[in-house]
């Protein structure tokens, strides 16, 4: 599962091949590079990045409103069982007494 995946000996390139090639004048001829990938480039103006840091903000505000609301909810119930879990036991000890 965790052993690296080498390509078939077909695919892979030719021990004999060097990278670089000497010519007869001694000098070293350049690697080619790739091409560049014509991606669109993203252009931010100042209003843009304001819209952009107030729709942070106001993503970390709301999803801040609901862990807080939910650590609320779960932090209501366990006080919520606390109290029956009491309340229980003082009937049930009021049972026992009353036999």
């Amino acid at each position: 599962m965790l052993t690296p995946k080498y390509p078939h000996q077909d695919t892979a390139p030719s021990a004999t091949a060097s990278a670089v090639e000497v010519p007869a004048s001694g000098s070293a001829v350049p690697a080619p590079t790739a091409p560049l990938a014509n991606r669109p480039t993203v252009q931010l103006t100042p209003g843009s990045a304001l819209a952009l840091a107030a729709g942070g903000g106001a993503v970390v505000l709301v999803v801040g409103a609901v862990l807080v609301s939910m650590l609320l909810a779960v932090a209501i119930t366990g006080v919520s069982v606390a109290l029956v879990a009491v309340v229980l036991r003082l009937l049930l000890k009021d049972l026992a007494k009353q036999r």
